[in-house]
């Protein structure tokens, strides 16, 4: 890439001039360009030179991760020689290009364009959600004329409906086509379109249909007006009321950074924070819209059983107490159970409170129940999620990333569309991933053709392509872990990672993607089973949150002890509950899949008598006479630093050591028997239900139905629930 240096445009100000008048003031390119040499990378275009230069242009149909379209004509400048104001978006940089951003005929086009755009925009900002954050408002002032010279009818259109999540109100639309290019560049679902022409174009779907698409809810981050809108956050706040607190998404294990909106003790919305190496600017919709479900079904009181077999409400003291001798009557046969969600910080103190009082039966539910935490290259991504932009191919084993990580699928289909990428999987049935994947197989047969080398079968072709290829990736889904086979099938994954040259100096290509939040965190404070337990039936269970345990793992006549949020399958379960703190309630620790160690922050109290999990694990260790050895959050973290000291570097990787041949190869040969035939599966079912909070939401479940009715009317809205989901 060549460096194309923007002119200087005379007359200048002097330097002590412009810096009096600052980087946005009147003249601030002009002084800016006659100083420092200001340069931008070849191809750019004017307005991305301005910005580089620190000046604002205005605009509204270009997106720096978006093509470029030119519809708004908002971004006018002058270049010297033009005949007319020009295009800064789409105008490409030339050497010697003098520019100008704020003489009399930028700040008439402008005008004359923001009056055009006014013309069929309907006057009602004050009922629109958009209010007080909107693109148009903003420019509208700063560009816009004190009055208008438009005496004629306003144009109205009709509101599309696109599901249960976007709200739409038409007439307000620009017609910038952001989400049009969102929906076809991105999510690679062309469900967006504009239809018509001139006066009479319009966007929308092509006939009536949802937006099959994780992450539609973008669209109301990219609308620059009020056409596209939170159809579950209508009218419920203005922005001015809201306080943003940053936190960290627990609904899959990208940890994408978000921010969580507050009025009082509720959370009213969520929006992402932009991150380049995790989620750039991009929200799944479950990370986005699941908030409805933190306040209900909460458990907010500690609940014990009374004589009669009915949980009841107690006090906190006669529940610990309750607790405490259920522990001392288990004689030590005890099963701590960590859930989807639990963080780092309570997991600690559990596993010290078991060792104390001498239980080592310490388990995670679900597909990492039987996962070795010995060597933490086996259970990361090591190539980091930002890693699928250098990849040169990639192989997909057991995993479906549109389901189990939207925003990490996104990644991929940008690989794949920008530098041709190869792309293949292995998995039963022929998931639709958005962008061209080819499909070698549906389970162990197809590693087994891979690792032969034998023929010229699609199998083989992919691994010389894997062998030739200077960043390979290979992708295990968390499907694979949770097989019975998951050690033989492993052990093919691991031998064709050393058959192939995944790793190589500088370059890991061998990737875990979990599905929870808390896999990664339980795995690096060691919450495994440990070889000292003695295997005999447990007593007593204590669940951490968990509510997809294995009932295997809770016979019918142990105690269960549940600590959660909800009431679900745990809660349903337990004879004692302890209520616990959301991750929205409390200052927490989660390791992403890659390693990235992440925080979450208080945004509301928590609910009713809840409380944070470590609080409430430290207080039963007083109670049952083996209290842990921290009183506070930092002692708590102090602790974890001990058991795994890079828990202390947040926002932070620590590249693992990688130890394929002799760790692998001694631990998965003592798997017995071969790997079945079952067809490799995804780890996600349901999207929109993966953990507890999701399942208690209403808008989660609004679009299952919604997806369900479609699919019985072949595209279009069906049955007598239509008509509901249309309001």
């Amino acid at each position: 890439m060549g460096n194309a240096p923007v002119s200087r445009a005379p007359p200048a100000p002097t330097p002590e001039e412009g810096f009096r008048r600052g980087l946005t003031g009147p003249g601030a390119l002009e002084w800016i360009l006659s100083g420092p040499q200001v340069n931008v990378p070849k191809g750019s275009t004017v307005l991305q030179a301005c910005d580089a230069a620190g000046v604002d242009i205005p605009r509204f149909c270009y997106h720096q991760r978006l093509s470029i379209a030119g519809n708004c004509r908002m971004c006018l400048v002058e270049v010297t020689k033009a005949p007319k104001p020009v295009a800064s978006c789409a105008m490409p940089l030339m050497p010697n290009m003098e520019i100008k951003t704020d003489t009399d005929l930028v700040k008439k086009a402008r005008e004359g364009v923001m009056e055009f755009l006014l013309i069929n925009h309907p006057l009602d900002c004050p009922i629109c959600d958009q209010g007080g954050e909107c693109d148009l408002q903003d420019l509208a002032m700063n560009y816009g004329s004190d009055r208008g010279r438009y005496t004629d009818s306003k144009r109205s259109v009709v509101d599309k409906n696109l599901g249960p999540l976007v709200k739409t109100v038409m007439t307000r639309c620009i017609h910038c086509t952001r989400c049009v290019r969102f929906a076809e560049e991105v999510t690679g679902v062309q469900d967006l379109g504009v239809t018509g022409r001139g006066n009479a174009s319009e966007i929308g779907t092509y006939v009536e249909k949802l937006m099959a698409s994780e992450l539609s809810g973008n669209v109301i981050d990219l609308c620059p007006v009020g056409a596209l809108t939170s159809k579950p956050y209508a009218f419920t706040a203005r922005n001015w009321e809201l306080k943003g607190v940053e936190s960290v998404d627990v609904s899959d294990a990208l940890g994408c950074n978000i921010r969580v909106d507050t009025r009082g003790t509720e959370v009213m919305r969520i929006v992402p924070r932009l991150n380049e190496d995790v989620n750039e600017e991009w929200i799944s919709d479950k990370a986005r819209f699941q908030y409805d479900g933190l306040k209900r079904q909460r458990l907010n009181t500690p609940l014990a059983k009374n004589a009669d077999g009915a949980l009841a409400p107690v006090k906190w003291e006669q529940a610990l107490a309750a607790a405490s001798e259920a522990l001392a009557a288990s004689g030590g046969a005890v099963r701590a159970i960590a859930g989807k969600l639990a963080d780092a910080e309570a997991m600690v103190a559990l596993k010290d409170l078991m060792n104390r009082l001498g239980a080592e039966d310490t388990r995670t539910e679900g597909t990492i129940a039987g996962v070795s935490g010995d060597v933490r290259s086996s259970y990361v991504m090591n190539s980091s999620l930002a890693g699928a932009e250098e990849a040169d191919a990639i192989l997909l084993i057991g995993c479906n990333p549109r389901a189990e990580a939207p925003v990490f699928n996104a990644r991929l289909r940008r690989a794949v569309m920008d530098r041709y990428v190869p792309v293949a999987s292995i998995i039963g049935g022929t998931p639709d991933l958005t962008y061209e994947c080819a499909h070698l197989g549906a389970g162990s047969a197809a590693l087994t053709k891979m690792l032969s080398g034998k023929g010229k079968s699609k199998e083989v072709k992919f691994m010389e392509t894997l062998k030739q290829a200077a960043k390979p990736m290979v992708i295990v889904g968390a499907g694979i872990l949770g097989r019975a086979d998951s050690a033989a099938v492993m052990k093919l994954v691991h031998d064709l990672v050393e058959a192939a040259g995944i790793v190589t100096e500088g370059w890991n290509g061998y990737n875990l993607l979990h599905d929870a939040a808390g896999n990664v965190g339980a795995l690096d404070l060691g919450f495994v089973p440990s070889a000292l337990a003695s295997g005999a039936a447990p007593k007593l269970v204590y669940l951490l949150g968990s509510d997809e345990f294995d009932d295997a793992d809770v016979p019918e006549d142990a105690f269960v002890i549940y600590q959660g949020t909800h009431g679900d399958k745990g809660a349903m379960r337990a004879d004692l509950i302890l209520p616990g703190a959301a991750f929205t309630e409390k200052p927490a620790t989660f390791v992403n899949t890659e390693g990235r160690v992440q925080q979450t922050k208080r945004a509301v109290p928590v609910c009713g008598n809840a409380r944070d999990d470590w609080k409430i694990i430290r207080a039963l260790s007083e109670v049952a006479g083996a209290p842990l050895p921290y009183d506070d959050l930092d002692g708590v973290r102090a602790r974890m630093a001990e058991v795994a000291p890079h828990l202390t570097a947040v926002d932070t990787i620590e590249t693992p050591l990688w130890l394929n041949g002799e760790y692998f190869g001694a631990h998965e040969t003592q798997a017995s028997g071969a790997p079945s035939k079952e067809p490799f599966a995804s780890a996600v079912a349901n999207f929109y239900m993966t953990d507890t909070i999701s399942r208690m939401s209403p808008t989660m479940g609004k679009c299952i139905q919604t997806r369900k009715e479609m699919t019985h009317g072949e595209g279009h809205f069906s049955g007598s629930g239509a008509a509901g989901l249309r309001q």
